[in-house]
């Protein structure tokens, strides 16, 4: 069990991907270019098995975006997506459009 003081620590987003492509050498991991609000930042998921680089884009997806960059196959990845497993990621997104760099609370 966590406190809800540090759930509160955790700043979840809201995100518009603008740019999907595959990563040369990856079955899985994509990279996307996210908006948030007046920021872009790139984030590098593993979602490649389940969803086309295509059928991303303009999607509103909800992000941690205060986690410490990391490095996958060479590319920085500033931030995670929210998925449920099914077998297989399943994107969290709202149901309707919200403003990209909304606040999840």
């Amino acid at each position: 069990m966590i406190s809800y003081n540090d759930f509160k620590k955790a700043e979840l987003r809201i995100a518009r991907i603008v740019v999907a492509e595959c990563i040369e050498g990856s079955e899985k991991l994509l990279r996307l270019e996210v908006e948030l609000g007046e920021e872009k930042r790139q984030i590098i998921a593993g979602i490649g098995k389940k969803y086309t680089p295509g059928g991303l884009v303009g999607r509103e997806i909800v992000i941690v975006a205060n986690l410490e960059p990391r490095t996958l196959m060479g590319l920085e990845s500033k931030g995670m997506l929210l998925a449920a497993d099914d077998g297989g990621p399943v994107l969290l997104r709202p149901d309707i459009d919200i403003p990209p760099g909304a606040e999840v609370r």
